[in-house]
């Protein structure tokens, strides 16, 4: 057994004193031991910047190893910025202190950010780069963003490229950015998300305008709406749809047919040489409504519809979606006088109307709504007889006379001649008023071109019959110059009838001449009952008076007649006479006949030329007669 066993040298630098104390290293060996282990842990100063590795995260706290004999923690407040961030990932960190009292390792991620900050964002301004940044909270006009731990700010306009209706939705979220203006002074960085997106969307709207041709069927998403039309975006570049290639049909407004944020199918229909500008379509992808219209649908056919379109000259009516047709003011009433399609009608009426014209190649329809009613002037003769009384309705003033309405459509005219027996009327106007009833009587009927003639003062009788009567010729009445005209005066006479006298004639008895407002007696020296006139003299009363005898008799049935037809050449046809005194004539008027004078104003004025035409004639013998008794009385 002892041959199995070695005898083995002792160690001869073997410690014995460091092993009875329980030192197993010898001092060499511990410093190469101590000098292996501190090449193993990093050299960090405080205060520096360093970069770290995540090795394990919760709610509250990051725990991040530099490489240090102990691993530090940071808040993961400081991370909200980055929520993407997991265990292995290498974070820079900011050295506060290597041993806290508790020996622990004191980190800070926000110093470390902080103290680079300036830096990496003038670098990423410098070489266009994409940073990220986490959007805290809103400001005014925008956002406030943490980049690199500085704040920045988000104007709203750079948010996206369409408009931001809702800016909390972005509040603590993390996007990426590009920094566009520095203000070292101020310290003040902008950012923009927008621009990011344009960079994107500037590829694909090369792409799809290579791609562009007429008639080509894209979908796109409404982007905005305004009065004129809807901007869509067909994935970067916009498109118009003018608000008439929206619908077939009248629209008030493009938010009738489309939202905001609405997918559509939509048709290109034009587009510039730079293709910048895209017309687009949506009614193009159905079919025209004039296409799929009833092939039934004919001339005479009542239609119903909407009222969608109101003009001066007329109305369009919606009789299908697509589908007008217009009803012109002509056609509303059977009335022929002036209106305004306002007057009958107004936008959104629901109306019936007969088809008058269709022109399906032209897609064109006119319509009519009178004639859903009977033609007043079909049985004309029968309503309205010549010589029926009604009451109407004034329209319409001229020169020459008053248009009236009896009912809607049946119109006609009272000549300026027919509104008095006694008045001379200059104008409608002194009698009536436009909207006011009037009492006539029909004189005549023009169905072809549907007119009536009418009369007002034929619902009187003539009073001229009782002044034939009254004012006969030689009699004498008391009478007042009212006013001096052409050639001669307009006397007052009793129950308010005017007469007229030449200068001659208005002699008084000591030679001076009549002035307005004298009243003296007159003498009747003619009487004409159709031209409705009366000429009378003051001078031959007292010239009767003086001459006496039957020589001035003589001359007086001499040159009666010749004097008559002076005075008929002379002086002007007088219409103006008033009926004056009523009362004082009620006696007189019970013995006028009924007769009517539907004829009376032509056979006036034939009898009143004839009379010019036999005047002139006889002129010049009448003034030498005159001068032949003023040359015998100054003897």
């Amino acid at each position: 057994m002892t041959d199995n066993l070695k005898t083995v040298a002792p160690i001869e630098e073997f410690d014995w004193d460091a092993y009875a104390k329980g030192d197993v290293y010898s001092q060499e060996s511990k410093e190469k031991l101590t000098e292996s282990y501190d090449n193993t842990l990093s050299k960090i100063n405080d205060k520096e910047v360093v970069t770290g590795t995540v090795t394990s995260m919760n709610k509250r706290e990051v725990v991040v190893n530099i490489g240090y004999k102990s691993d530090g923690v940071v808040s993961m407040n400081e991370f909200r910025y980055n929520p993407d961030l997991k265990v292995g990932d290498e974070v820079e960190v900011y050295i506060e202190s290597q041993e806290d009292k508790k020996g622990q390792l004191l980190l800070s991620h926000k110093k470390a950010r902080a103290s680079r900050s300036w830096d990496r964002v003038n670098a990423a301004l410098e070489n266009n780069e994409v940073i990220k940044g986490y959007i805290k909270c809103r400001t005014k006009g925008g956002m406030i963003v943490d980049v690199f731990g500085i704040e920045a700010f988000l104007p709203g306009s750079q948010i996206d490229v369409k408009p931001i209706r809702d800016y909390d939705i972005f509040v603590d979220k993390t996007m990426e950015f590009k920094v566009v203006k520095i203000n070292p002074e101020f310290k003040n960085v902008v950012v923009s998300h927008k621009a990011l997106i344009e960079e994107e969307l500037e590829q694909q709207k090369k792409e799809i305008i290579s791609k562009l041709e007429k008639g080509q069927v894209l979908e796109g998403v409404v982007k905005n709406v305004t009065s004129y039309g809807v901007f869509v975006d067909l994935g970067g570049v916009d498109g118009l749809i003018h608000i008439t290639d929206l619908s077939w049909g009248r629209i008030q407004h493009p938010d009738e047919v489309v939202k905001l944020d609405d997918k559509i199918n939509v048709v290109i229909l034009d587009f510039d040489d730079d293709k910048k500008r895209i017309a687009l379509g949506l009614k193009q992808l159905t079919p025209h409504p004039w296409d799929a219209m009833d092939d039934s649908l004919k001339v005479g056919d009542i239609v119903k519809g909407k009222v969608v379109v109101i003009a001066d000259y007329g109305a369009f009516v919606e009789v299908a979606p697509g589908v007008e047709g217009l009803i012109h003011v002509s056609e509303m009433s059977w009335t022929q006088h002036l209106h305004s399609a306002q007057d009958f009608m107004k936008v959104g009426d629901d109306v019936e109307a007969v088809i008058l014209t269709l022109d399906r190649e032209e897609r064109k329809m006119s319509l009519g709504v009178k004639q859903l009613k009977p033609d007043p002037w079909d049985n004309i003769e029968e309503k309205y007889p010549v010589g029926s009384t009604h009451t109407a309705t004034v329209r319409n003033f001229t020169n020459f006379g008053a248009f009236v309405e009896i009912e809607e459509g049946v119109e006609g005219l009272i000549h300026i001649s027919d509104l008095s027996w006694t008045k001379k009327i200059k104008h409608p106007s002194e009698v009536t008023e436009i909207g006011a009833p009037i009492q006539v009587q029909v004189l005549e009927i023009d169905k072809e071109n549907r007119r009536l003639s009418l009369g007002h003062k034929q619902l009187e009788e003539n009073p001229w019959d009782v002044f034939e009567t009254i004012f006969t010729a030689g009699s004498i009445h008391e009478g007042t110059v009212l006013e001096f005209v052409d050639k001669g005066a307009v006397i007052a006479l009793p129950y308010g009838v005017e007469g007229f006298a030449t200068p001659k004639h208005l002699v008084k008895e000591d030679g001076s001449q009549a002035q307005v407002d004298d009243k003296l007696e007159f003498k009747v020296i003619e009487f004409n009952k159709d031209a409705k006139r009366i000429i009378v003299s003051h001078s031959r009363i007292h010239e009767d008076a003086q001459g006496g005898g039957s020589d001035e008799t003589r001359k007086g049935k001499r040159s009666g007649k010749k004097e008559n037809q002076s005075s008929t050449l002379a002086i002007p046809v007088m219409e103006k006479t008033t009926l004056g005194d009523i009362e004082e004539l009620a006696a007189l008027k019970e013995k006028l006949d009924n007769q009517k004078v539907a004829a009376f104003k032509k056979e006036a004025k034939a009898k009143a030329k004839a009379e010019e035409a036999k005047a002139e004639t006889e002129i010049a013998e009448e003034t030498v007669e005159d001068k032949t008794e003023e040359t015998k009385s100054e003897e």
